[in-house]
């Protein structure tokens, strides 16, 4: 069985370890930085992190079994606000004329931008390549999880739900587009300039000349790349699209990877979610398939996908998955039903939404 739950202090090393397999702004290969995200998710969770702008929600995917975590995924609750705005690049088509030689052509330009309504963000997932393709679908069940949690505590979370997805990086984890782009007015890495901005994003209002900047000037390789994702990143974007999620006309200023975007109360299992309490304990008549969750100030935040019988006012679980819950009777518990192409079909690669 595999349970997700809340980070902990002792999950730093095996975080540590996912980061470097990948590079990805909301889990940057940085001890420091994720000993304070782990940190700042406690007190999210505990409902003891006064400052909005300050909750972040970090979830790891167990296996009950060895007890080992094999993959993450996150929730922000806000993302720009004053003196800390989201930046991007828009992305828009102008169309040129020439009346005198009757033709003309269409250009894409880009212009770098800043929001600070305070949006919130799925991201963070990576699962271990080990698990990846699994039967048990385990990368669809971390990115599943996050709108459970929405689902429960919608009043945590912004009306608009931002997500990242990864664009096309090199085996070295480059980018053509920051080559090519960014770096002109930005002598830093594509590594170093994600990884500052955690620290700051002055450097990026500061350096990033203003007005649109035409592609065309671009190889056709780092063109090629605006509003790309990688290969990998796919299935996280098929399963953010059936869950309403839009691409914008915005893209990241780094990789180029596109933002996509979802109203919170349209999207389907957050609507789907609710809250139940635990009648009893049944081996057979479970026919429903759900996201179950329990969270309680002794054990935090778990949750698992299984089957379950669900009723207006009540739900029944196996023992065995009540026990990996550490639920007992009486508790009330986040219930999610999932559609079938969410909970049989099978999603591959590790994801980056």
């Amino acid at each position: 069985m595999f349970l997700i739950r809340q980070a902990l202090p002792d999950d730093l090393a095996t975080l540590l370890k996912l980061a470097k397999m990948v590079h990805f702004l909301n889990l940057p290969a940085d001890r420091d930085l994720i000993v304070a995200k782990i940190a700042r998710s406690r007190r999210s969770f505990a409902g003891q992190e006064p400052n909005e702008r300050e909750r972040e929600y970090m979830f790891v995917l167990e296996d009950h079994e060895s007890g080992g975590v094999i993959g993450t995924c996150c929730l922000i609750g806000r993302v720009g606000w004053p003196g800390w705005p989201h930046v991007f690049l828009q992305v828009r088509r102008r169309e040129h004329w020439s009346r005198d030689l009757q033709q003309g052509s269409t250009h894409v330009t880009l212009e770098f931008g800043t929001e600070e309504s305070g949006f919130s963000e799925v991201g963070g997932l990576i699962l271990a390549p080990g698990y990846r393709g699994h039967r048990e679908r385990l990368g669809s069940l971390l990115s599943l999880i996050r709108f459970h949690f929405i689902g429960l505590h919608p009043a945590k979370f912004h009306k608009r739900i931002l997500a990242e997805l990864m664009g096309p990086v090199t085996p070295d984890s480059q980018t053509l587009l920051w080559e090519y782009l960014g770096r002109r007015f930005i002598n830093l890495t594509y590594q170093e300039a994600d990884l500052f901005c955690q620290h700051s994003k002055e450097f990026m209002t500061s350096l990033w000349p203003r007005g649109e900047l035409h592609a065309s000037i671009l190889p056709p390789d780092a063109r090629a790349l605006i509003g790309m994702v990688g290969e990998e990143t796919i299935p996280a974007k098929v399963l953010l699209e059936r869950q309403g999620f839009v691409a914008t006309d915005h893209v990241d200023p780094f990789d180029g990877g596109p933002y996509l975007e979802a109203k919170r109360d349209n999207i389907p299992l957050v609507k789907a979610t609710k809250k139940r309490m635990l009648r009893g304990f049944a081996s057979t008549g479970l026919r429903t398939t759900a996201l179950i969750s329990c969270n309680s100030a002794e054990h935090g935040f778990r949750a698992v996908r299984c089957m379950c019988s669900i009723s207006a006012t009540h739900v029944r679980l196996s023992k065995a998955v009540a026990a990996v819950l550490m639920a007992r009777v009486g508790d009330r518990l986040g219930v999610t039903p999932l559609p079938e192409h969410t909970a049989g079909k099978r999603t591959r690669g590790r994801g980056h939404a």
